[in-house]
């Protein structure tokens, strides 16, 4: 995972790539500009209130504060953190093309798997829920 240092959404507290290394978790780019974020938000509200929950960083990629607030507001968060890259290089150094985009990352804080596009009950069982069972062994 690229180094980064990302102020919290509405707040002037700052992130880093070291905050998140020591569990597995999912880092989520998104932005409330995006059909695709907005097609995947439900699932990640549910998937961060199941047993198999695992916790989501979201990165809000160049977008307006007050959007993200009010999204997260009335379409519930499912973020335990909510970091924002308002100029985009921390998405850049991820590699990312376009949101949503959504890293998998282990322990030691290596990206175990990237996928591009919506996430979905489907994908998860079928693509990350395996890669996660295997680094849980």
């Amino acid at each position: 995972m690229p180094a980064f240092n990302l102020p919290t959404l509405g707040t002037d507290q700052l992130i880093t790539e070291q905050d998140i290394i020591g569990q597995i978790s999912l880092i989520n780019i998104w932005a409330t500009w995006c059909p695709g974020c907005l097609e995947e938000h439900e699932f990640l509200v549910q998937l961060s209130n199941s047993p198999q929950a695992i916790p989501i960083v979201g990165i809000n990629w160049k977008d307006e504060t007050e959007l993200a607030q009010l999204w997260l507001k009335e379409s519930g968060n499912p973020y335990s953190e909510v970091l924002v890259d308002s100029i985009g290089k921390t998405a850049i150094d991820f590699g990312v093309y376009g949101a949503p985009e959504t890293f998998l990352i282990d322990e030691e804080g290596v990206i175990k798997y990237k996928h591009i596009g919506p996430l979905s009950t489907q994908i998860w069982n079928r693509e990350i829920l395996p890669v996660i069972n295997k680094m849980q062994q």
